[in-house]
């Protein structure tokens, strides 16, 4: 099983014999779905050894994973000095080049961190990826607009510019 913010990945994945392909933020309904037909795989094998040595081989790769605890501050050069970011004060952030941007309320700052690279850094739960090269903080969008072709795009609280949502995000912005 394969957990993922690159849909681009996917065709690797089942290359590498994936059971599944999970993409971020995952939904719950949809992870649960995958669970089940892991535990259906796992059930499958249980008749010979396979399924006691598959087991052994998940627990110790679960057991040898390093909780990263959530990013709580960006360290951004700023001149020859370093700015401390509270993470809780950034709005978005955006792939630029060899950059990203890190966009507060008041500031922007540029940081060299590949957001594939920040990505796994942050809470899921509090920052969403919206297009390729943009994760917005969720509490700091304000309205999502939706244009006459059809395409969505986020207006946040405390910035001016709209931010375009790629098709693969859109089902974030369902209506409950």
């Amino acid at each position: 099983m394969f957990v993922t913010a690159y849909d681009q990945y996917a065709v690797q994945a089942f290359e590498a014999h994936a059971i599944d392909y999970v993409l971020k933020p995952h939904q719950p309904e949809r992870l649960r779905k995958t669970v089940a037909r892991v535990q259906e795989m796992l059930a499958a094998r249980k008749g010979g050894d396979g399924f006691d040595a598959t087991l052994g081989q998940l627990r110790a790769l679960l057991a040898a994973a390093p909780a990263q605890p959530p990013l709580k501050v960006i360290q951004a050069s700023v001149g020859t000095s370093i700015r401390m970011v509270p993470i809780d004060e950034v709005l978005y952030f955006e792939a630029a080049d060899k950059y990203v941007r890190v966009l507060t309320a008041s500031h922007e700052y540029l940081i060299r961190t590949p957001l594939k690279e920040l990505l796994p850094q942050l809470d899921t739960q509090q920052f969403w990826q919206v297009h390729r090269g943009t994760v917005v903080r969720a509490s700091a969008i304000e309205a999502v607009h939706r244009d006459e072709a059809g395409k969505l795009h986020l207006g946040l609280r405390g910035r001016t510019e709209r931010l375009p949502v790629s098709r693969l995000y859109a089902h974030l912005f369902r209506a409950m």
